[in-house]
């Protein structure tokens, strides 16, 4: 008598192969539904009117010279150190370990430094460290009556520590998370918080196009700690609670050209901040015999902020590589900022 057929072969199902290929599905679907569980924090309503809403905003400065020279256009690349900051996942899509040094000259005299390690444990998994720090010379304090300063200086410095981890789950899929801790000093208070950044990378199979999903900056509400004594004598202890700048962002890229003389690499990327309107980045870096790039990149519906280009140069050294890149943002009336980075490979 024959066995009867099963409809279903739940040891197919369960297989590792199949196991994996469902981790990719709900992965993706949690990147790509979350924005809408957290409607209130990722895609608000008011848009542009709640600019000024969040804090932290330093961690909104872009690292590295080549994702600015792109535009910011860089979840969907991120295949250097720089995925420290721009899409954990991008740790897993480069071979070996990488140190990144990045210094802004933001306006108004202030400083942005970023430096970010990432080492490979395996071929499926990388760690990452990084250190950033926003700061400027201590500044004179004024008063309606001592309008040229009192001779009193204070303190303004924002710092945030972060430790990232990334697996490849398949030739196609990652993942990555990054948990920082942050710190906004002015004066005599201060604000402390926990954050975590998530990200994920996939290769469609069509040519060499990618997308990508990331959300960053996402934790609590801060609250100011400290005391301030107003000129009346007066004490000040209790603060307003201010959220942090959440960012979801969605990303694709291509190879336009890519060979042994020409490599042209295109993206565009739609983000969405709580505290302001949704925007669109487009980016293209072309590379001339692996050795040096030009990068530019455009900004839609950022106030003070369109277009941005950069340069880049690959230097092969005996014991590991060298890349050097800037980028030149423009900030129309709140004038420019010039950003240099330097990744070591080995």
């Amino acid at each position: 008598m024959a066995k009867p057929t099963m409809l279903f072969n739940f040891k197919k199902f369960f297989s590792f192969p199949t196991r994996v290929k469902w981790i990719e599905i709900a992965v993706v679907a949690f990147f790509l539904v979350n924005g809408a569980v957290l409607h209130a924090q990722l895609l608000p309503e008011l848009g542009s009117q709640r600019a000024g809403t969040a804090a932290a905003q330093f961690l909104k400065i872009g690292v590295g010279g080549r994702a600015v020279g792109m535009g910011e256009t860089f979840i969907a690349v991120a295949n250097d150190a720089s995925a420290l900051y721009w899409n954990p996942a991008g740790m897993a899509q480069f071979e070996g370990n990488q140190l990144i040094l990045s210094h802004v000259d933001w306006p108004v005299e202030i400083k942005h430094e970023f430096v970010g390690y990432v080492h490979h444990l395996s071929p499926t998994n990388a760690i990452g460290v990084s250190f950033t720090s926003l700061h400027m010379e201590d500044m004179e304090e004024t008063t309606e009556f001592a309008p040229t300063g009192t001779g009193n200086f204070f303190t303004f410095r924002d710092v945030a520590i972060g430790l990232s981890f990334a697996r490849k789950m398949t030739d196609k899929f990652s993942f990555g998370t990054t948990v920082k801790y942050i710190e906004e000093t002015l004066a005599e208070v201060e604000m402390r918080s926990v954050m975590v950044d998530l990200g994920m990378y996939y290769w469609t199979g069509f040519r060499s196009t990618r997308f990508a999903v990331a959300i960053t900056n996402f934790g609590q509400q801060l609250t100011p700690s400290g005391s301030l004594t107003r000129r009346d004598g007066t004490t000040v202890n209790k603060f307003q609670s201010f959220v942090p700048p959440t960012l979801f962002k969605l990303g694709f890229a291509t190879e336009l050209m890519d060979n042994e003389q020409n490599k042209l690499t295109v993206a565009v990327e739609l983000n969405h901040p709580n505290d302001n309107a949704e925007n669109v980045h487009f980016g293209g870096e072309y590379w001339w015999r692996k050795r040096i790039a030009l990068r530019s990149g455009y900004k839609l519906n950022v106030d003070e902020e369109s277009f941005t280009f950069g340069a880049g140069l690959s230097l092969p050294l005996s014991i590991a590589h060298a890349n050097l890149d800037y980028a030149y943002t423009d900030f129309g009336r709140l004038g420019n900022a010039n950003r240099f980075s330097f990744v070591l490979s080995f």
